[in-house]
Order: structure tokens, then sequence, then C-alpha cells
């Protein structure tokens, strides 16, 4: 059940932040007036005010109001994030998740998308679960934002079947399929000259939302936007209209949300401010497909991305891509030179091939790294050789990206 109240950060009390918490509120404070008027003289005023405020309290504490809403990566209207800084020139460190279970809300078989004599998509098969962040990368020109229009019912495909959160695509469906979807282009698209509030209840009309106010507020509280709801949207800088694109994105509560190079043109701050609002929503269940040109933000959010050119090329996550495409290597630096770096490294268990990229370096092929880096360690030890470094041979998302599609002639024409 959504949460009636939330406690307040500042201050004591809680703060109704849906139809029905204003409604509880408004029914006790109606009551302790009431109360107040009709027994002003009587002694047994103060005890009956103190039971409906006791009333109250528990209401609120047992629909939501229990702990203060999770803190954001920045506070409303603010520019500044409060998460300390990634360090420079690093790759972020990301926890692996656990892959998300439960049925897909995307199932997309043998779709294919022909413009006259051009073929856009050809045959792509692939299925997005519940709750996932699917990454759709591809040179321009590949077919993504193609196959997002497919799946968002603008354009029919020519061959092939999709089902969009549990509805078949078909030309009867869309206005079904819409309902359950949104998309949120690169450009947000928003009336400048009208404020933020304004914006969301053009597009909450023109949804045909019920109860918008309520809606309005659970989406700018949901981007961090409550500050500057009377903002004119021409005053606010581009990270902020998109966080604004994002609030109108989620006003209809959609179950998969198609997400179209959300941080084109931002900065490092309003980048990671969107990649925030991206955690939020799968943490909130919402399936979110994300065609972006940057390889980094791919790893750092996507459970799994796929690689397309027309066709698809591949398909997975990105250590298990990683793995398909790369030998497991370990690079070895000495001090001096091994003396007899054959019988060192041939008598380690795990270790397959070696080569000497230079002549104080080795490159180990292994099955595993993390058994064998310690046996190749303590066979360099009894060598009598000086190690200066031990480590695994680490590929990034934009080499495996590089690797499938360097020798493709249409992306090198894109």
């Amino acid at each position: 059940m959504r949460p009636w109240f939330r406690r307040r950060r500042v201050g004591l009390g809680w703060r109704p932040i849906t139809w029905e918490g204003w409604l509880v509120s408004a029914a006790a404070f109606g009551l302790v007036a009431a109360v107040l008027v009709f027994l002003r003289r009587s002694p047994e005023r103060f005890p009956i005010v103190i039971l409906v405020l006791a009333v109250y309290a528990v209401v609120a504490l047992r629909t939501g109001g229990a702990s203060a809403a999770p803190a954001a990566a920045t506070r409303a209207g603010s520019e500044e994030p409060t998460a300390p800084p990634e360090p420079v020139g690093t790759a972020p460190v990301r926890t692996p998740r656990p892959a998300p279970s439960g049925p897909p809300m995307l199932v997309v078989e043998h779709l294919a998308k022909r413009f006259g004599e051009r073929l856009a998509v050809d045959d792509v098969s692939f299925e997005v679960a519940a709750g996932e962040v699917f990454g759709f990368l591809g040179p321009n020109g590949a077919g993504k934002t193609t196959t997002v229009r497919m799946l968002g019912t603008l354009v029919a495909p020519t061959a092939g079947s999709a089902v969009v959160a549990g509805i078949p695509l078909t030309p009867a469906n869309g206005l079904e399929i819409r309902q359950r979807i949104a998309v949120m282009p690169e450009n947000p698209g928003l009336y400048l000259r009208l404020t933020v509030t304004e914006n969301l209840e053009f597009f909450a009309g023109l949804y045909g939302l019920r109860r918008p106010g309520d809606r309005i507020a659970a989406a700018l509280e949901a981007v961090n936007l409550r500050a500057r709801a009377d903002d004119l949207c021409g005053n606010l800088s581009k990270g902020l209209r998109q966080r604004v694109g994002l609030a109108r994105a989620i006003l209809g509560d959609p179950a998969v949300l198609f997400l179209d190079e959300p941080t084109s043109g931002l900065d490092p701050v309003a980048t990671r401010e969107v990649h925030g609002l991206i955690d939020d929503l799968r943490d909130r269940g919402v399936t979110v497909f994300l065609t972006t040109h940057r390889l980094e933000e791919a790893e750092r959010l996507c459970d799994r991305v796929a690689i397309l050119n027309t066709s698809l090329r591949s398909i997975g996550r990105t250590d298990e891509l990683r793995d398909r495409l790369f030998r497991k290597r370990l690079l070895v630096t000495t001090a001096a030179p091994v003396t007899d770096p054959a019988h060192v490294f041939g008598g380690v268990p795990g270790v397959t091939a070696w080569e000497s990229s230079d002549s104080r370096g080795y490159e180990l092929t292994v099955t595993d790294p993390g058994l064998a880096a310690p046996a190749v360690a303590r066979a360099l030890v009894a060598a009598d050789a000086d190690i200066l470094s031990l480590s695994e041979e680490r590929h990034s998302l934009e080499d495996v990206y590089l690797e499938l599609i360097s020798d493709d002639v249409e992306a090198k024409g894109a």
C-alpha cells in the first residue's frame, strides 16, 4: 500500500502525502475543533482531544510515517550533491545486484522494421525483467530509436512480435500499452513560460489522470523538486529540466519507462543526479529501458546491456560479455627479467599460456585469475624474482562495445 504520511525531516509530526492522508488529517482536526467548541466548558474536552490526537498519530505511524523519507542525492532545489564525489579518473564501484526476477515486462521476438529499401531493425529478440535497468547501446543509425518507437506504439513493426508491460503489441492494444508506459526523449519538450507545476498539470490533463494534484506532488517529491514547483521552467538549468522531464514521465506511474539519452549535455553533477533518480526508479520496481552513447553510464547503471547495429550483436551482463570476448589474463611486472620464465610460469596450475610484453613484463593467460594469481606470486618468489606488480587485466564495456562493432562496415559508416 502506498504510504499516506511521511515523517517530517525537520520538526515534529507527520506530513500527509496522499488524499487519504489529507482526509484523515482533516477529519482529526475537524473533530478536535468540534470538541473544543461544543465542550468548551466541560472538563472532558481535554481527554477527548488527547484521544483523537493519539488515534491520529497511530494512523500516521501505521500508514507510512514511521520513518523519514530516504535521503536523496541532492536536497530539493539544490545543485550541490550531498554524496561524496567519486574519485576523478576511476571507474565507479558498483555493487553487483541480484538478477531481477519475476515475469518479463518486455518480450521481443524477431522484431524488424523496414523503411522502403532500408532495413532499420533486423530480427531483434530479447526479454527485459520487471524492475531491470536494461541498456540499449549502438552507434548512430543502429536502430535504437526505431526499436523504442515500435515498442512505444509510435510506429508499427514490419515483422515480428512483442509484449509490452504484459500486453501484446498490436494496433488494437496501442492505447492500453501507452497507459502502462512512459517515454522520455533526449529533449523533454517542456513549456518554458509555464512553471514546473503548470507543465505537470498540463500533461496530467493530457494523460487523463485522476487526482492530478496527488500525482504531481508525488512526482515532484520523487525528483526532489518540491521547492522549485513554482519556478518557470525557462529559468531552470538543463539538469533541473531533465528532472522535470522525469517527473512528467512518472506521473502516470508507468510499469516501463523508456529513457533516450537522459544525461546528454549535462555536467557531471547533473548527470549524477539523474543516475540517482534512475536507481530510485529501479528500487521502486519500474523497468527502465535506457538508450545511451555513454558506455561508462551504461556500465554503472544497467543490470544487462544489449549491443545493436541493425541486428542484435550481443546481450548480457557486462562481466558475462567480457568473459565471452576476452581471455582472462594476469599482467606481471618484475624488477629484472625472470630467469627461465618458461619453467617458472609453465609449472603454475591454471596458467595456459604466457608471453613477454617487454624485458620485465609478462602476460599470462589463465583459467581463473583468483586462483592463479597467488600461485604465480609464489612461483616468482621461489625463483628469486622481485615482483613490482601483479594484476588482472580488466576490460571495460567500451572494450566490449568496440570489439563487437570494430569490424562492422555499417558501424564504421554510421
